[in-house]
């Protein structure tokens, strides 16, 4: 590959909403504002790190989080996925955040994720919180999966030469930009891997120099593509600053 495709505005197909388009080996991306991914040779999304039922799984243990964080979660992606209308959505691990988080889903929200589901092609790639992924009951379960050459699997390993776009690390960016901090999801692009942020509602995130990134910020072409209000921008390795 002899570089990324300059970052451009899509025509909005939904108010104030923008994306960017990248290349990754023999893929044409379009990295969705909602921090989705959108791969429209093959009309296949990708989303990572839902972490459906997180509120369910950390009430178990006393930590109370708001209730509808599923429902926001599940709404985010049932936009996305109605204005690019793809024939295949593929989860990128983490979807649930424990499998028996998965078996407490709200039955609304069940519901509206077998909706979601309906007339397409449905991939669950397992995840570190949900080996399991994929027992509610609908979708292909796989550990990984190749596409035209790139591998797609949850957690990143950042091997020379190899194509790969995943999820589990949560990546954010942090700029100073007319004196202000600025700290946002981001896109972890580079010339060989891609590493989505993270879908689900009241996730955290992990700032790209955190020692966990070490061997992606050595990949060729390292950058950061940080999700702001209405625009996704490339920001170049040597402008982020650790937090």
């Amino acid at each position: 590959m002899t570089g990324m495709a300059a970052i451009r505005a899509l025509p909005p197909v939904a108010p104030v909403h923008a994306s960017a388009e990248a290349q990754l080996g023999p893929l044409h991306l379009v990295l969705d504002l909602s921090g989705a991914l959108f791969l429209p040779g093959e009309q296949v999304l990708l989303v990572a790190d839902l972490h459906l039922a997180k509120g369910h799984a950390l009430a178990r243990r006393g930590v109370f989080l708001p209730p509808q964080e599923s429902t926001e979660t599940l709404a985010r992606l049932a936009a996305v996925i109605a204005r690019f209308n793809p024939r295949h959505v593929i989860c990128l691990g983490d979807s649930f955040h424990s499998d028996e988080a998965a078996a407490t889903l709200e039955a609304d929200a069940q519901t509206a994720l077998a909706r979601l589901a309906q007339g397409r092609d449905w991939t669950w790639i397992t995840g570190n919180h949900d080996p399991m992924a994929g027992a509610h009951g609908f979708g292909t379960v796989l550990p990984e999966l190749e596409l035209n050459g790139v591998t797609l699997r949850h957690e990143p390993r950042f091997q020379p030469g190899e194509f790969e776009i995943a999820g589990h690390l949560h990546p954010c960016a942090r700029i100073v930009q007319r004196g202000r901090s600025l700290r946002r999801r981001c896109f972890a692009l580079s010339a060989n891997h891609l590493v989505l942020p993270a879908f689900g509602a009241l996730t955290g995130s992990l700032n790209l120099r955190d020692p966990a990134f070490h061997r992606f910020m050595q990949c060729g072409q390292a950058s950061a593509w940080m999700i702001g209000r209405d625009a996704v921008h490339r920001m170049a390795a040597a402008r982020l600053l650790p937090d």
